[in-house]
C-alpha cells in the first residue's frame, strides 16, 4: 500500500450507458475512500461518474445502442469514438483500465488497448453474460481482460466451467440502496402529480437505448390502452433519463394516456413504490423494481431481422434478472412476437389489485435480497478493494 500512497493512482474509466455510469460513479468514490484522498480520473462515463471528477471525453448518448442493426446503422460514429477512447486511454497512462459493462463498445477499446499497451492492466466491472448465450465468449475474453469483477452469485463458476478471465463476486451495488430505498417517502411524488388514491398507478420503463425506445415505446403505449380498456382509468408515471426523454416525448403523441414524466433518481424510485405495477424493458431496472417490492412485467423487442439469430444463441432459461436470481420464472415475460398490447395488458391487469399472481410474486422477488447478500461490505467497495488487490497482486509500477 505504500507504493499505492506515493502518488495520487490514476483510473481510466469506460462506461457504454446510464447503468454503468452508475456503477462507474460508486466504484470511483469507493475508490477515494480507501485511498484516503480522491483517485484522478478520466474516460468515457455520465453524469455521476462526472461528480466523481471524471470529464467525459463525449456523451454516453453517442454509443449507448444495442442490436446487430443498431449498431451497424451507427457503425462510423461507434468506430470514431472506439479509437478515439484507446488513443485517449494509452495517453492518460493509468494504473489500469476499467471498463464498464457494455462490452459492444468497452470490450472493442480494452482489445486495442491490450495490442498497444500489454502492460495496463484492464479490468471488466461487469460479466458479459456468457452463461446465458455467446458462452464462448467466456475464452476469448482471456487475453485483453485480466480480471472480471461480477455483480452475480453465480458468475464465477460460470467463467471457470468456460474457461473465462479470474473472476470475482463483489454484489450488485443496488444492495446499497435498500435502507435508503426503505427510507424513501413515496408521498410528496404522489402529492405533487396529484395521483387519485382509488386509481391503479403503472410504472413504464421502456429502457435507456434508442433501440430499446425505438421498439418498446408504440406497443407499451397500445398496452396501456388495452388496460384502459379492459380494466378503466389508470394513471401512468414514466422515469425518463434526461439524456433520453429527447427520444421518448415524441413517441407519446399517440399515447391514449398521458404519462407522468420524472426524471431524478429520487422521484423514479419513489414512482416504483407508488406503482401498483411495472412495465419494464429487460435491464437492470428489473432488479431495481425487484428490491423496490413492485410487481413487474417484462418485454423485450430487437429489430425483427436480428431476432432468429438471437434465439439461436441464447441458452438461458430468462432475460429477466430476478427470474435468473431467483432460479425460476416469477415475472413474466414477453419477447418479440410475444410481445403485443393484447399480451401485455393480459399479464399487467392481474397485477394491478389483490390477486393471487400479485401474491405469489411478490412473496417470490422478496427472497432477492437474500439471495444478492454481500456480507463483508459494501458492493461497491468491495469492488474497490479487488481493483487494489489485484493490482498488488500483480506488483503494478505506479507510474
Amino acid at each position: 500500500m505504500s507504493q499505492i500512497n506515493s502518488r495520487t493512482p490514476r483510473f481510466f474509466l469506460v462506461a457504454g450507458e446510464n447503468s454503468g455510469d452508475a456503477l462507474g460513479g460508486k466504484l470511483i468514490e469507493a475508490l477515494s475512500a480507501i485511498y484516503g484522498n480522491p483517485v484522478e480520473v478520466s474516460g468515457v462515463g455520465g453524469p455521476l461518474m462526472a461528480e466523481q471528477g471524471l470529464d467525459s471525453l463525449f456523451p454516453l448518448s453517442e454509443i449507448a445502442v444495442m442490436g446487430p442493426i443498431a449498431i451497424l446503422k451507427r457503425l462510423p460514429t461507434l468506430t470514431r469514438r472506439v479509437y478515439q477512447t484507446v488513443d485517449a486511454a494509452i495517453a492518460a497512462e493509468p494504473d489500469a483500465i476499467i471498463i464498464i459493462d457494455s462490452p459492444e463498445f468497452t470490450h472493442r477499446v480494452a482489445k486495442r488497448v491490450r495490442r498497444r499497451r500489454p502492460d495496463i492492466p484492464i479490468i471488466d466491472y461487469v460479466s458479459p453474460t456468457v452463461w446465458a448465450w455467446r458462452p464462448g465468449r467466456a475464452k476469448k475474453m482471456r487475453p485483453y481482460v485480466d480480471l472480471i469483477l461480477a455483480l452475480l452469485p453465480f458468475e464465477p463458476e460460470a467463467h471457470a466451467r468456460l474457461g473465462g478471465p479470474p473472476c470475482t463476486y463483489v454484489g450488485h451495488p443496488l444492495i446499497e440502496q435498500q435502507p435508503w430505498l426503505k427510507k424513501l417517502d413515496p408521498q410528496p411524488l404522489a402529492s405533487r402529480l396529484g395521483l387519485n388514491p382509488e386509481q391503479p398507478t403503472l410504472v413504464v420503463l421502456p429502457g435507456s437505448r434508442r433501440s430499446e425506445i425505438t421498439h418498446l415505446l408504440s406497443v407499451f403505449g397500445d398496452a396501456i390502452g388495452e388496460i384502459v380498456g379492459r380494466s378503466g382509468p389508470i394513471a401512468v408515471i414514466l422515469p425518463v433519463a434526461a439524456s433520453a426523454r429527447s427520444i421518448v416525448e415524441p413517441g407519446l403523441a399517440d399515447w391514449t394516456v398521458t404519462p407522468y414524466i420524472v426524471e431524478s433518481r429520487d422521484d423514479k424510485f419513489r414512482a416504483f413504490k407508488l406503482a401498483d405495477v411495472a412495465l419494464a424493458a429487460s435491464g437492470t431496472v428489473t432488479l431495481e423494481l425487484a428490491l423496490a417490492g413492485t410487481p413487474m412485467v417484462v418485454a423485450y423487442k430487437v429489430e425483427q431481422l436480428a431476432a432468429p439469430i438471437l434465439r439461436r444463441l441464447i441458452t438461458a432459461q430468462s432475460i429477466v434478472l430476478p427470474n435468473l436470481i431467483l432460479g425460476e420464472n416469477v415475472i413474466p415475460e414477453l419477447i418479440q412476437e410475444e410481445c403485443t398490447p393484447n399480451a401485455l395488458a393480459t399479464q399487467i391487469i392481474p397485477l394491478l389489485s389483490d390477486t393471487p399472481e400479485r401474491r405469489r410474486q411478490k412473496a417470490k422477488v422478496s427472497a432477492i435480497p437474500s439471495h444478492m447478500a454481500f456480507a463483508e461490505e459494501t458492493p461497491s467497495r468491495a469492488a474497490a478493494r479487488a481493483v487494489i488487490e489485484h493490482l498488488s497482486r500483480t506488483s503494478v509500477r505506479f507510474r
